[in-house]
């Protein structure tokens, strides 16, 4: 069935392009970047820290990718996808039986997904993780759709991934709801993706460390001195055996850690309208997406919002509480088109405060500037991070701010290059930090120079035209070398 579509201007404003995307510079070295880390099927984020696919990576990884090769993006998120779990849930790692055991820890062998998480539908192959990452995919989709719709419509992309996206969505809000607000809950750090914040350091000290039976593989490869310490990883073991013991069941876990965070229900936001986009495209009725972004929206103000802060509080499910940190979580609800118009306010009031202000990068850290937690070299407790980056940026020009979503656009891509595509940077002297040649940073960075061709998501009729979506570009890895 052919959609009808209704012609309406975009409601952001969007820059024209300076100059074609493919001719500015950065292109080529992110493009390199993403070819030299990909594996077949799909991305790894890493060839030495991050031998695997990873869910957020991976989302993020196809947005970039959609402006080399639409192909290959529709492949990264149908790469991940494969590892779906009958509940519905999308696992944060969907491991390669190519790679050792000893090449990554926790590995297959810990998380025993089709043996431990047989009951909760993991596939018996391929082995995965047993929790999640943000759901950034929905988006991530839809942009790919939008940046080569013929192809899409031509390998039935939308069609195959719409009802899998969809169930995913319904997971995080039936069996996560853990709080009985409407909102989805996090059970380990590691699913909203900020691993060692100090978010979580009150929750965290709930839990018992597991004793010291494991090896950690990421400091072959990461200093210590960026990397969570033994005392937090020994804490990550044990919330995550306890969720295996459990055979991955969200109510028959007992969860000492569970916490409702902005930034992943602010990305289950956008991801909902991304579904309807989807649907309506399909020629299906997009309202019951929209009408569950519009109720998450109000939830997630009405249990979040710290007004007198200016900033989103992840709430502590145990103690049912706002947490008493202020951290780049709290500011990524900007991409949330339907916030009210003074929240919208405060935030950006908050990002150019003293809490964020980083002038040597133009970057925003993860971590309060000056709180007494900050640490701008360990991980998330403070270094910038170009994924957040990215989604501040778009939120920005999804609320019109366009002078300051360019200047943020302008140091990201800057910086990324100037970094030699760095995991995240020291927001306070811009040395890179972590992992180089990192892909969702290329990723992120290239699909920034593309940004005058982006896709509004503000929920309002039907999709709009795909033309407002750059035009894929399916290159070669030798053509796209050759540029």
């Amino acid at each position: 069935m052919t959609p009808t579509r209704h012609a309406r201007p975009p409601a952001v404003p969007r820059p024209a392009p300076a100059a074609p995307a493919a001719n500015r510079p950065g292109r080529p070295g992110a493009a390199r970047v993403l070819l030299g880390n990909w594996t077949g099927a799909s991305t790894v984020p890493s060839r030495t820290l991050y031998p695997h696919q990873w869910s957020w990576d991976s989302a993020f990884i196809a947005i970039g990718l959609r402006h080399l090769s639409v192909r290959r993006a529709q492949q990264e998120l149908e790469s991940l996808l494969a590892g779906q779990w009958a509940d519905g849930r999308l696992p944060h790692i969907v491991f390669n039986p190519d790679v050792p055991y000893g090449a990554y820890f926790p590995s297959p062998d810990f998380w025993q997904s089709s043996r431990a998480g047989h009951a909760a539908g993991a596939p018996a192959a391929p082995e995965t993780s047993g929790i999640v990452q943000p759901p950034v995919h929905a988006l991530a989709a839809w942009l790919v759709h939008c940046a080569d719709p013929a192809e899409s419509a031509r390998r039935g992309f939308l069609a195959r991934v719409l009802p899998r996206l969809t169930a995913w969505h319904d997971y995080l809000l039936t069996h996560r709801d853990l709080g009985g607000g409407g909102l989805a809950a996090v059970v380990h750090p590691w699913e909203p993706g900020m691993d060692n914040s100090p978010a979580w350091d009150r929750a965290l000290a709930r839990v018992e460390p597991a004793a010291d039976t494991f090896r950690r593989a990421d400091l072959d490869h990461g200093d210590p001195a960026d990397r969570p310490t033994d005392l937090d990883y020994g804490r990550y073991v044990r919330l995550a055996s306890a969720y295996r013991a459990a055979g991955y069941d969200d109510r028959a876990t007992g969860h000492r850690f569970a916490l409702e965070d902005p930034g992943f229900n602010a990305l289950l936001v956008t991801g909902e309208l991304a579904l309807a986009r989807m649907a309506d495209h399909l020629g299906q009725d997009g309202a019951r997406h929209t009408g569950r972004a519009a109720e998450l929206t109000r939830r997630l103000v009405d249990r979040l919002w710290d007004d007198d802060a200016g900033i989103f509080r992840a709430r502590d499910l145990v103690e049912d509480s706002l947490v008493d940190h202020t951290g780049i979580a709290g500011l990524l609800p900007l991409v949330v088109p339907g916030l009210p118009a003074d929240v919208v306010g405060a935030l950006t009031d908050t990002l150019d405060g003293p809490h964020f202000r980083a002038p040597a990068t133009g970057l925003v850290p993860s971590n309060d500037l000056t709180g007494p937690t900050f640490d701008a070299t360990r991980y998330w407790r403070g270094p910038a991070w170009f994924n957040t980056a990215w989604l501040v940026e778009r939120g920005l020009r999804t609320h019109g701010r366009d002078a300051r979503a360019r200047s943020l656009r302008e140091a990201l891509v800057a910086e990324a290059g100037r970094t030699g595509f760095a995991e995240y940077v020291d927001p306070l002297t811009g040395e890179g930090r972590g992992a180089r040649q990192f892909s969702w940073t290329a990723a992120l960075a290239l699909d920034l120079l593309h940004t005058g061709h982006d896709v509004d998501l503000t929920p309002a009729g039907h999709a709009p035209d795909p033309a407002l979506a750059g035009p894929g570009l399916p290159l070669t890895d030798q053509e796209e070398l050759s540029r």
